[in-house]
């Protein structure tokens, strides 16, 4: 017999071991994206459209493709998000200083300002998600999840 892994125990030994890692970080995900969503739906923007401005703003002036890798979103979603964020004058596009060819995506003041306007919310977010965590823990599970995403990349 064939040992196999449940998602959702995470054994495949017959003991109980609780949901496994994989599935307690989608389910995370997934209530986080969703309460994000409520978050931003008076600002008109989903919660991919945030972390892509999120994204410019730590790193602005890429190109869409970089843009696309690091909101965790293909291509063509992303070029559908440029043109949707561009029409509201959230983002901007413009010429490669070393490329004319090529554009950049940047963050516009629009942009800026609802990055400042849902800063304090999106924290007490993220507070909320770790209340019942100690600081010490809460900085170890950061550490954990960047360590998990290393060792996957």
């Amino acid at each position: 017999m064939t040992k196999t892994t449940s998602p959702v125990t995470g054994s495949g030994s017959g003991t109980e071991t609780g949901p496994s890692l994989l599935y307690l970080l989608k389910r995370t995900e997934l209530v986080v994206r969703a309460r994000l969503e409520e978050l931003l739906k008076p600002a008109g923007v989903t919660a991919l459209q945030y972390t892509a401005l999120t994204v410019l703003e730590r790193h602005d002036g890429v190109s869409a493709a970089q843009l696309a890798r690091d909101s965790f979103v293909t291509a063509q979603t992303m070029a559908d998000m440029v043109r949707a964020l561009e029409s509201r004058g959230l983002v901007r596009r413009d010429v490669h200083p070393r490329n004319r060819r090529e554009k950049v995506i940047r963050l516009a003041e629009a942009g800026r300002r609802l990055l400042a306007d849902y800063a304090e919310p999106a924290r007490e977010l993220e507070e909320r998600m770790v209340r019942d965590i100690g600081p010490a823990d809460v900085e170890r599970f950061r550490e954990a999840l960047k360590s998990a995403h290393r060792a996957l990349s």
